[in-house]
Order: structure tokens, then C-alpha cells, then sequence
């Protein structure tokens, strides 16, 4: 089977850690790869769940209280000046 090059560009420390991960299971970052590609043609989709990162309850709750300010500003104070804000909150 006739082989070709491909090159990509990826984080330098990013990288480093996929080749000292992939050494640590036998394989280098070419044949890494090429797992990874084989897998995807065979299933037809990329071979594993992509997402955002799943908001905790508390990240939730954030969320819904800035939504709730964002709908009734008498709700929360507003700031346009970040020192003053910074003041207030550490007193």
C-alpha cells in the first residue's frame, strides 16, 4: 500500500504530551494517528464524543442568576468601573 504525507500544526506542548502519552502506549504520533483516521473511516464519524464541557451546579446556577439580572437590572448592581466594583467587594 502506497503511503503519503500529511502535515499539520498543532501546539508545541500540546504535542509533547501526545507523544509522551502515545510512547507510554507503544506507538508514536504517525501511527497515533493513523489509529485514529482508520477508526473514524470504519465508524464514519470521529470515533469518540465531542462536546462542550458539562457546567457544574454551581457554574449552573451563575448562569441563571445573571440571566435573572440580565431580565431585571434592579436585581444586581451594575458597574462601569472595575476598581470601585473590586472596593466594594472587599469590604
Amino acid at each position: 500500500m502506497a503511503t503519503t504525507s500529511v502535515t499539520m500544526r498543532i501546539d508545541e506542548e500540546l504535542k509533547a504530551q501526545a507523544e509522551e502519552l502515545f510512547a507510554d502506549l507503544g506507538l508514536n504520533m504517525t501511527s497515533a494517528f493513523t489509529v485514529f483516521v482508520k477508526q473514524a473511516v470504519r465508524e464514519q464519524c470521529i470515533p469518540f464524543k465531542i462536546s462542550r464541557t458539562e457546567a457544574n451546579d454551581d457554574t449552573l446556577e451563575a448562569m441563571e442568576e445573571v440571566r435573572q439580572m440580565k431580565q431585571n437590572p434592579d436585581l444586581g448592581k451594575a458597574y462601569t468601573d472595575v476598581e470601585e466594583m473590586i472596593e466594594e467587594l472587599l469590604q
